[in-house]
């Protein structure tokens, strides 16, 4: 129980409200807040596994890459859809300004805050298509880009000097760059078919 739900189990113990009132506080709480469990996952199973499997859940046609779709495939790309390799990268908005953990930092798609997302290991030449999905506790966020996006984005840089692999990072001073290639969950397969055409 975080600080604002101690204060409200506090309020309703000593009757200052309503049953009623607090159920209401309750409501507005979680509506306001709807993806903040996404922010106690370990980085592993929120980056790999959730994000791949919140894709996955949009269209039966995506599905989880592997030999049997590709006899070249050695784990360099995530998902595929009708011969289209695609990356899949989540990343959590968190206050770069203050300490503590992830849900402690976490923040609303509203906030003024500074944060910082880094999209990282990426590897532009062993897929099609790069999906980028930014999650605040309140809003998620999808770019779709094509390797060629992706390569050419002023904001890429080396992971490690001398590596293959690379990163682009998000902040609340470049976020609007990537305006051109948010889509809405509801066109995000429709946008990697068209990506991976070159449209």
């Amino acid at each position: 129980m975080d600080l604002k739900g101690l204060k409200t189990h506090l309020l309703r113990n000593k009757h200052v409200i309503s049953f009623q009132d607090y159920d209401q506080l309750r409501e507005d709480y979680v509506r306001d807040k709807k993806y903040l469990r996404l922010f106690g996952m370990s980085p592993r199973v929120f980056g790999q596994i959730w994000g791949e499997e919140h894709l996955k859940e949009m269209s039966p046609r995506l599905e989880q890459a592997s030999k049997k779709l590709d006899n070249h495939y050695e784990g360099e790309y995530d998902l595929w859809l009708d011969g289209i390799k695609i990356e899949a990268k989540a990343c959590r908005a968190i206050n770069t300004k203050i300490r503590g953990d992830l849900v402690s930092k976490a923040l609303s798609y509203s906030s003024k805050d500074p944060f910082w997302m880094n999209f990282q290991q990426l590897k532009p030449d062993a897929c099609h298509v790069f999906v980028f999905i930014g999650v605040w506790i309140d809003r998620i966020v999808y770019w779709v880009m094509s390797r060629d996006e992706v390569k050419k984005s002023p904001y890429l840089s080396h992971q490690h000097r001398g590596g293959i692999e690379f990163q682009i990072g998000v902040t609340e001073k470049n976020i609007k760059s990537f305006d051109k290639y948010k889509t809405k969950q509801e066109y995000v397969i429709k946008t990697i078919l068209l990506k991976a055409r070159g449209d």
